[in-house]
């Protein structure tokens, strides 16, 4: 059995375990409440430009001959290279957060792979960029310190090479890959292909009647290219902020199991002290009364 001493340090050590991980559930539960209102407001502004866009390129692509004449909604056959950008925490201590998405990014890597089709693999977040450079990886761009922080400039700047590229037929496709948020306990793994824009989800009858504009037709695709350039840099933007919503939802489940398991350590060390202590007890008084009977 244990000695007394070492088990009343390990209570000691896993005592103050716990203190540290149910400060942390606090400070996560905190942030997420900032957190997932942003996400929430920011949530509405991405259904309403997507509600635009789709209004305008349904007319165009149901009353125009030809469709919708934009590399933007060019749907490509045989894809040379695509653009994969992922987002991961730049912290961990958040259960299986971060590791549901580089397994995401590998799936889609390998099925690429398996069509010869080139990888431009880009990374924001400490844990995956250092998951994918420690595995030699090549990533395209990378950044560590935007994920925790999100920041619509530079988010903007960092989507911006790859809508350049594509524009330009130097890209086939870009996809972006997150953990989102979905409520308190639960986050949702995102696989989205951000271009080009899926033309199947416009209904022709619902743009003529739910239209909420008048614009003259020759502005139409106009203005439809500037909405699409806007929209990329909003999903790169919206899911560095629903990232970050599901990483401090993750942790703060992550440090309560943390603290619940330390507490039942706790209990079940506080046993094995008593009985170890019961033993002793037991032992000394056979001691003594052994003393006393050899001296009859």
């Amino acid at each position: 059995m244990a000695n007394l001493k070492d088990i009343q340090r390990q209570i000691k050590s896993v005592s103050n375990t716990q203190k540290t991980t149910r400060a942390m559930k606090l400070v996560s539960t905190a942030k997420l409440r900032r957190a997932e209102e942003l996400a929430r407001r920011s949530r509405l502004y991405s259904d309403k430009l997507n509600q635009v866009i789709a209004e305008i390129a349904g007319r165009l692509k149901c009353n125009t001959v030809g469709g919708i004449d934009s590399r933007y909604f060019e749907e490509v056959d045989n894809a040379h290279t695509v653009d994969i950008i992922f987002v991961t925490a730049d912290k961990g201590l958040c259960g299986g957060f971060n590791i549901q998405t580089i397994k995401a990014v590998k799936k889609l890597l390998k099925e690429y792979k398996d069509k010869d089709v080139k990888v431009r693999l880009s990374g924001i977040g400490k844990k995956g960029v250092e998951f994918f450079k420690y595995n030699e990886t090549e990533l395209f761009e990378s950044v560590i310190d935007l994920s925790s922080k999100p920041d619509k400039k530079r988010s903007d700047e960092f989507i911006k090479t790859s809508i350049e590229d594509f524009n330009d037929g130097k890209v086939d496709a870009v996809h972006i890959i997150y953990n989102g948020f979905k409520n308190m306990m639960t986050q949702e793994l995102h696989v989205n292909r951000i271009l080009p824009v899926d033309t199947e989800k416009f209904d022709c009858e619902a743009s003529e009647a739910q239209s909420m504009l008048e614009i003259e037709a020759q502005d139409e695709e106009k203005m439809l290219n500037s909405l699409v350039t806007k929209y990329v840099e909003y999903n790169m933007y919206y899911a560095l902020i629903d990232s970050v919503a599901a990483e401090h939802s993750a942790r703060m489940q992550a440090m309560d199991t943390a603290t619940n398991n330390a507490k039942d350590m706790v209990k079940s060390l506080n046993v094995e002290f008593n009985k170890a202590r019961q033993a002793a007890i037991t032992t000394e008084l056979i001691e003594i009364i052994s003393g006393v009977e050899s001296m009859k």
